[in-house]
């Protein structure tokens, strides 16, 4: 796996032909680096070096829009700014927190397969309109067998009928909805919480 670095660390998986690769952004020159281990002496921050866990947190389809989409229904912080402030927040606690944001099922299909192989401790996953439809994450989440948490921005159950339907929240380890975008925070420090208590 090849790692970017552009410090200060904001960690995202982004697909490429179905390898993924981390990026780190937010400073004017990239540099290609072999491991996680080279980010940690580039940064200087120890912690990415050996990290207590690797996270991953998955976001649907049109969450790319949020900040612009009906925002009396989901706020008008972007997914970038919740994005950003997710990984400050899991760097504080000695975690790694990796963000993939998709409108193709396949392709969260296929990062959640990697998850597998790829040290991922735990998925925050926000399914979005596939919270309805989709099969395929509810059997992939299962077969990969990673503990996750199912997160949504507003309270589907109080919307229209077709949104009060789950296909993963009998299976998620909690469920956190309603409460805009720190409906993300709340659910990352219940994963934090539920780590630090297994440890």
């Amino acid at each position: 796996m090849t790692f970017g670095a552009l410090m200060p660390a904001t960690i995202s998986h982004r697909p490429n032909h179905s390898k993924f690769k981390t990026i780190v952004l937010n400073r004017p020159k990239f540099v290609e680096l072999d491991s996680i281990d080279d980010i940690a002496q580039t940064s200087g921050l120890s912690a990415l070096a050996d990290p207590m866990a690797h996270l991953l947190l998955l976001h649907g389809p049109n969450l790319n829009l949020l900040g612009t989409r009906e925002p009396e229904v989901y706020g008008r912080t972007t997914l970038a700014q919740i994005d950003a402030a997710l990984v400050d927040r899991a760097q504080a606690a000695g975690h790694v927190l990796h963000c993939l944001q998709s409108n193709a099922e396949h392709v969260l299909v296929e990062r959640i397969h990697a998850a597998r192989e790829d040290g991922t401790a735990y998925i925050l996953i926000n399914p979005a309109a596939f919270t309805h439809t989709s099969v395929a994450l509810r059997d992939a989440l299962l077969g990969v067998g990673l503990p996750f948490v199912e997160i949504h921005l507003s309270n589907p159950h109080a919307r229209e009928p077709f949104r009060h339907h789950s296909y993963l929240s009998d299976k998620a380890d909690g469920v956190i909805c309603g409460f805009g975008a720190d409906s993300y925070r709340l659910a990352l420090e219940a994963v934090i919480a539920r780590l630090e208590r297994d440890a």
